[in-house]
């Protein structure tokens, strides 16, 4: 079973819960793992399960970032806002050093997360999107 972590600065919270929503079906299928506050919204937003790290401000993207390196993630989804980010919300600097030296795959956009997704489904055999 693939595992994915999903994290989200502030103002991408929406957008990351729309896309949990939208790939339900599929994320419900995978072992998931976020950030304190970003996982929490995920898992009473959808009903999906999360293992959920500390928040991000206080190391949940270090807890995560340790994981990679442990060889127990299968990609990351970090929608991060490259224009506002406020200075309490992870830094996503270190989280995609260790994503390059362990080739763990790292979607920052809406978009990116999507291919992301749709390529772990097809590894998997799974149907992407829960409307397909």
């Amino acid at each position: 079973m693939p595992r994915v972590a999903l994290i989200a600065h502030d103002d991408e919270k929406p957008v990351i819960i729309d896309l949990a929503r939208e790939y339900e079906s599929l994320l419900s299928t995978f072992d998931l793992v976020a950030t304190g506050t970003t996982g929490e919204r995920i898992a009473e937003e959808t009903g999906l399960s999360v293992e959920r790290k500390e928040s991000g401000p206080i190391g949940g993207d270090t807890q995560i970032g340790a994981e990679v390196v442990e060889e127990r993630l299968d990609g990351i989804v970090f929608l991060r806002d490259p224009l506002t980010a406020q200075p309490h919300e992870p830094d996503i600097t270190a989280l995609l050093r260790i994503c390059d030296v362990h080739d763990v795959p790292m979607a920052t956009t809406r978009t990116s997360a999507e291919f992301l997704l749709d390529g772990l489904a097809a590894e998997t055999g799974e149907s992407a999107r829960g409307q397909m």
